[in-house]
């Protein structure tokens, strides 16, 4: 898939779960479920075991899915991940190499950030989109918002701590996506193979995503 076909999926999604377990097949499985529940983008952390494997197998028998390698610190895991077939490459904090590393590949990249002077950097340096990583504990969707005003053209992320309560305020706010993981992809939902509470969260997920983009339509045909 084509760099611009992977950006426009995850605008046009708006959410991009993060895939934090302690197996490989606990990762397949929740991987499998999302998909299923209507969201076919994943973000697989390094923290996965055999994360690398992980993705080359996803990306062998789901090649219609938007596979990310996450909590990447180095452009060598980031080149084996691009290998295995990954799509997207993000790191928690701001990389500026492994975002020159992205450019250079041509892949999309979703640089961490936290603060003004880091958005501005990960910005400049081309990443696609910035990861507000964690966004919750800084204010959550007050301070995307905060951020927004000076960076209207940025393309945020808000990571961290998002859950079906601020999901909708997040895109209000003004994020392009969100970043979602254990709310989405409940530990106990795992451990217990309960497919169908992701695929249940998923839609709801997916649900908060587009009304609240209905409503920011709506209060821009008013204005």
């Amino acid at each position: 898939m084509k760099k611009e076909e992977v950006q426009a999926r995850i605008e046009e999604i708006g959410i991009v779960p993060a895939v934090r377990l302690s197996s490989a097949e606990d990762a397949r499985f929740a991987t499998e479920a999302v998909s299923h529940g209507g969201i076919p983008i994943v973000e697989i952390t390094m923290t996965v075991p055999g994360a690398i494997e992980v993705i080359s197998e996803l990306a062998k028998h789901s090649p219609e899915l938007i596979l990310g390698a996450g909590t990447l610190f180095d452009t060598e895991t980031a080149k084996r991940c691009l290998d295995a077939g990954a799509t997207f490459l993000t790191s928690p904090g701001l990389d500026l190499g492994l975002v020159e590393f992205a450019h250079k590949q041509n892949v999309v990249v979703l640089a961490g950030a936290l603060t003004p002077t880091e958005v501005t950097m990960a910005w400049k340096a081309g990443s696609d989109f910035v990861k507000v990583f964690p966004c919750s504990q800084v204010g959550g969707d007050t301070y995307i918002k905060a951020l927004k005003r000076p960076f209207p053209q940025v393309r945020l992320i808000a990571a961290g701590g998002v859950n079906q309560k601020t999901a909708a305020n997040f895109i209000l706010a003004g994020a392009s996506a969100i970043g979602v993981g254990g709310e989405l992809i409940p530990r106990e939902a795992i451990e217990m193979r309960q497919a169908d509470r992701i695929h249940e969260l998923a839609r709801r997920f997916v649900g908060f995503v587009k009304s609240a983009r209905v409503r920011l339509a709506g209060v821009k045909k008013n204005h």
